[in-house]
């Protein structure tokens, strides 16, 4: 993880801007079917320059840091691609984004940009749940000739399974907040009640069985 000062930062962030929103007593259904009190979109902090910017900045201070060698940055379609040109063009590094499928019609791309054979890469997502999304990215670059280095992204849940899938897939992982540090920053600046951060604990352990 990045400094805590940062991580609380972004934490903050996210709930000023409601990327992040908590709603214990009106559960949000995602897409694996699983309910939550918790839902995140990361692509709302581009509406606001200066969070948009922040963001941006320890993005790629946090990239230049722990991967130096890096030497293209690759958006996750869809919620990575703009957090990822933002950080490709500050480190005036090539740029190129990766389709959960290849498209239908004309070339018929899954990589959109100009991927050389073994270049170093650093994908980009918003977020990362269970690394699904992202491990099928990787494997799309790799496919194609590309060597994937690493994952940034700006918020994880920090679920067990992804950092086993992570692992598995020998892919290092950096993210600039977490779900942890996001409950304390919502309780300190009193987003939610005592009782909520209970649930949000208690969801945290083992969300596939809470209801």
């Amino acid at each position: 993880m990045p400094h805590t000062d940062t991580a609380a930062q972004i934490a903050t962030y996210l709930l000023e801007s409601q990327a992040v929103r908590l709603r214990p007593e009106q559960p949000f259904k995602w897409s694996s079917g699983w309910n939550s009190p918790i839902y995140c979109d990361n692509r709302v902090t581009l509406s606001f320059p200066h969070i948009r910017s922040y963001i941006k900045n320890a993005l790629a201070q946090a990239i230049q840091q722990r991967f130096p060698q890096v030497q293209a940055i690759a958006g996750v379609a869809t919620a990575g691609i703009a957090q990822g040109a933002l950080v490709a063009d500050l480190l005036e590094l090539p740029y190129l984004y990766v389709r959960p499928e290849p498209k239908s019609h004309g070339m018929g791309n899954q990589i959109e940009g100009k991927l050389e054979q073994g270049q170093k890469i650093v994908l980009i997502e918003d977020l990362i749940s269970t690394g699904g999304s992202s491990l099928k990215a990787a494997k799309a670059v790799q496919t194609a000739g590309g060597e994937v280095i690493g994952m940034a992204a700006i918020f994880t849940y920090g679920f067990p399974q992804a950092e086993q899938n992570f692992q598995q897939a020998n892919i290092p992982t950096l993210c600039l907040s977490d779900y942890n540090t996001l409950v304390k920053i919502a309780a300190e600046q009193d987003y939610i009640s005592s009782d909520s951060i209970e649930t949000l604990n208690q969801w945290r352990q083992a969300p596939e069985m809470w209801k």
